[in-house]
Order: C-alpha cells, then structure tokens, then sequence
C-alpha cells in the first residue's frame, strides 16, 4: 500500500522559512519522480513542484520559484519542500504526490498523503 506522510507545517510570520517532509513507503521511492501541491482556501489544487527520480531534475510554479526548493533523499524515502519568504497568500495545506509531472501531480487518483497545514498570518 502506498503511504506518503507530510509534517514541517505551522503558522508563521511573513518572511519566515519552513522545511516540509514527506516520508515515502509501500513502493520503489527511488523509481518515481515526486511533487508538491497545495490546496488554498477557496482555490483548487495547485501544483507547485516536481523532482524526478534519477536526475533530480526540478521544476517550479512561477508562484512560488526562487522562494520554495525542492529535494530527495532516496535513501530516506523522502521528498522535501524548503519554503523561504512565505507570503499571506501561500496559506493552505500541503500535500505531496507520487508524481513526475504538474498534470500526474493534479490527477484526482495520484496517490497523495493527507497533508500538512502551512498558516502565514501576521
């Protein structure tokens, strides 16, 4: 069974910086690119990044390029999301998805985990 856990959520300041982590498991982790949404209050799903598998390849949202990095560790079975500079606007939860493409990462049967909750407010 596939199971992607999130934590590194919080409520923060703008300006501030978090390090989201998704531990991996019930498949080949190394195999697979992986990705980045969230879900803003009032707004649909947003992809925000991918790493691929063997590469690590990365590629960015314009919303949230030169702001939030992405990274793997394969021998960890985990995927992360550094997010610097965080904005009002980046509120929301924060999903990752075993995904190697924006349209994958979106697709409503993309194995997700069940989030976690990044709250920016002054």
């Amino acid at each position: 069974e596939v199971q992607l856990v999130e934590s590194g959520g919080g409520l923060v300041e703008p300006g501030s910086s978090l390090r989201l982590s998704c531990v991996a498991s019930g498949f080949n982790f190394s195999a697979y690119g992986m990705s980045w949404v969230r879900q803003v209050p009032g707004k649909g799903l947003e992809w925000l990044s991918t790493v691929s598998s063997i590469t690590f390849w990365t590629t960015y949202a314009r919303s949230v390029k030169g702001r939030f990095t992405i990274s793997r560790d394969n021998a960890k079975n985990t995927t992360y999301l550094q997010l610097d500079a965080l904005k009002i606007e980046d509120t929301g939860m924060y999903y990752c998805a075993r995904a190697g493409n924006p349209t994958v990462a979106l697709a409503s049967d993309t194995p997700r985990g069940l989030g976690t909750q990044v709250t920016v407010s002054s």
